[in-house]
């Protein structure tokens, strides 16, 4: 279709000329030919939102509308924290909210978490390109590389397809820690999920397939052209840069021969015979950088960030444990074992947070709340909050080590779920986890005030889930869902997004598209295609040539010119202009708009302009 429009608008604009006061050369015509092709692809591919430059310019015009209510465009945040809670909806932070202020003995809806006293909140969307409701790897996509993109692709845009190697080959967008390299920023990732999970993965990688986290689960026809995504953190920038990678998924990093250091029953996924982990750290010797592999809490304790530059910290088979698991006594028949504990997210962003701040340009540093998620999916409010809280302790654990002035904190979530909160009547300081105060007027049956909509606790008749019995751990209850799934769904409202440090007040604000995040940090910390910002320290508004907002043509203006200048051409020789924003989208967000005044040069050279 847009080759048959190409033509179209090539015919088109070749019949302008005659209106044109001399015959259109050659060169002329060339221009014209590449500039409609170069249009209609363009432009429609903007219209439908399925190109990664009309996720650029609408967060420009997002942001061009914030900082017209501001009266102080100067500071910069040299530090950025990004603090993901998986899954957690606006309901999850209410309701972990009460919990922790019931287990301080309170009722707990006064209670504040630490992200409840930030001056900024804002809401963002959270649908995928080709989803209603948002999927973890599309939405990480939007919130860490600023595009939104489709279901379950990772760090590709609209172009990219499901499973579809080649789909990657033009599609690979880049991620705020792509940003902050470019500025000579360290990086950080700290996650309780695995580090090649959906959501942490979309800083550094790659893919068609948030599953290709190793490479027995690419098709073997394209392992050579497409690399796994453990891979890709090993080899390819920005992966191989990043200071600090902790949380699970060793089995993506050993071989099928090797057997896991902390599960003696238990071998590695890898099928090119590889450990990357012993890769990584050889890697890093080689070059003479201090770094060092851990995968154990005891040697996360013993590790110095004085002596240390990159640090890999993989302290699980799989996803780290949830934290109400972590130090448990496992008993069986003839004896009590205590488990090798992980590490707490709090820990670890202690450690993390330590080696980065050495670097005096500042750090990029991604915390995630990983489990949050895996709670809620299987209907489990006591896990999902009491992962919300641990994650906030992590959050605590960073402030104390920062300076709030030149660091901006953002935290928010990838994606709702389908949990609600509600009674009739209860009281203050009622459990949260408990039954509502009053029966059901329909069937007389109790029921707890946190349900699900979907989920593995659908039952019939419904049934109230005990709160912790000697049978049943509290932590491990079940809480009733509308219509029965193996897991449950994720949800689709807007998430909220809290916001502390240089700039918070004025970029978050209102409700905005999840793909405007990671742009509104950049303005913040003047990265990428927004270090205009502070170049010799001039802290102006970006220019028109250089943002592609094409200025304002009404008939009125154009009639008002051609009166005042009799030697104006048609109004049709405006269509150009429209070809140049066109082209110059495709070219500005890298930085490079030399291409676009090549062509309005060589344009009003011609007199075409």
């Amino acid at each position: 279709m847009s080759a048959w429009c190409c033509v179209v608008i090539m015919f088109t604009t070749m019949s302008h000329g005659a209106l044109l006061k001399s015959p259109q050369q050659s060169e002329e015509k060339e221009i014209y030919g590449r500039l409609a092709c170069a249009f209609f692809p363009t432009m429609l591919s903007i219209f439908l939102g399925t190109d990664r430059h009309y996720w650029y310019a609408q967060a420009e015009q997002t942001l061009q509308k914030r900082l017209q209510y501001a009266t102080d465009k100067k500071p910069i945040a040299k530090n950025i924290i990004l603090v993901v809670g998986d899954g957690m909806s606006l309901t999850t932070t209410t309701a972990a909210r009460i919990l922790r202020g019931q287990r301080k003995g309170l009722p707990g809806e006064d209670t504040d978490l630490v992200w409840d006293t930030f001056p900024a909140v804002a809401l963002a969307k959270t649908y995928n390109i080709d989803a209603q409701t948002g999927e973890s790897s599309a939405c990480a996509t939007a919130l860490l590389c600023g595009v939104k993109a489709r279901y379950e692709t990772l760090g590709i845009d609209a172009g990219g397809r499901f499973n579809n190697c080649a789909s990657t080959i033009d599609t690979k967008v880049t991620s705020l820690i792509d940003w902050a390299h470019a500025a000579d920023k360290s990086s950080g990732i700290v996650t309780t999920s695995r580090v090649t999970h959906a959501t942490p993965a979309a800083l550094y990688a790659h893919s068609p397939s948030r599953y290709w986290e190793d490479d027995s689960r690419v098709p073997p026809t394209v392992r050579r052209d497409c690399k796994d995504i453990a891979l890709q953190l090993l080899e390819n920038e920005p992966g191989k840069s990043i200071k600090v990678i902790m949380g699970g998924g060793r089995r993506h990093f050993l071989p099928t021969i090797t057997t896991d250091p902390e599960y003696p029953d238990k071998e590695g996924k890898r099928l090119d015979g590889r450990n990357l982990a012993e890769d990584w750290i050889r890697d890093k010797k080689k070059k003479r950088q201090r770094a060092q592999y851990i995968y154990s809490r005891d040697q996360l304790a013993k590790v110095d960030p004085r002596t240390t530059d990159y640090l890999l910290g993989l302290f699980e088979y799989s996803h780290m444990d949830f934290n109400v698991e972590r130090d448990v006594i496992d008993e069986d028949e003839t004896s009590k074992t205590k488990k090798e504990s992980d590490p707490s997210l709090a820990d670890m962003t202690r450690i993390a947070l330590s080696i980065l701040l050495k670097n005096e340009k500042g750090f990029f540093l991604f915390i995630e709340g990983g489990r949050i998620d895996h709670g809620h999916h299987n209907n489990n409010p006591y896990r999902a909050l009491d992962e919300t809280l641990e994650m906030e302790t992590a959050l605590l654990a960073a402030l104390e080590r920062v300076n709030p002035a030149e660091t901006l904190v953002i935290v928010t979530a990838d994606h709702g779920h389908v949990m609600t909160f509600g009674g009739q009547s209860t009281p203050r300081g009622h459990p949260i986890l408990g039954a509502d105060s009053v029966l059901s007027d329909v069937d007389d049956l109790k029921y707890t005030t946190i349900l699900y909509g979907t989920g593995p606790g659908h039952s019939e008749p419904r049934t109230l889930p005990s709160n912790g019995t000697k049978f049943i751990a509290k932590h491990d209850v079940v809480h009733g869902a509308a219509a029965p799934k193996m897991w449950s769904t994720h949800g689709g409202e807007d998430v909220p997004v809290y916001a502390l440090g240089p700039m918070a007040t004025i970029l978050f604000a209102g409700v905005v598209e999840q793909s405007y995040i990671p742009h509104a940090i950049a303005y913040a910390a003047c990265l990428a295609h927004q270090a205009h910002r502070c170049i010799n320290n001039n802290v102006t508004e970006r220019k028109v040539t250089q943002n592609c907002i094409q200025p304002e043509v009404t008939q009125g203006s154009i009639a008002d010119e051609t009166r005042n200048d009799e030697s104006r051409k048609p109004v049709s020789v405006v269509l150009p202009y429209m070809w140049i924003m066109a082209v110059c989208v495709q070219n500005d967000w890298t930085g490079d708009v030399t291409y676009c005044h090549r062509i309005q040069k060589r344009l009003k050279a011609s007199d075409a302009l």
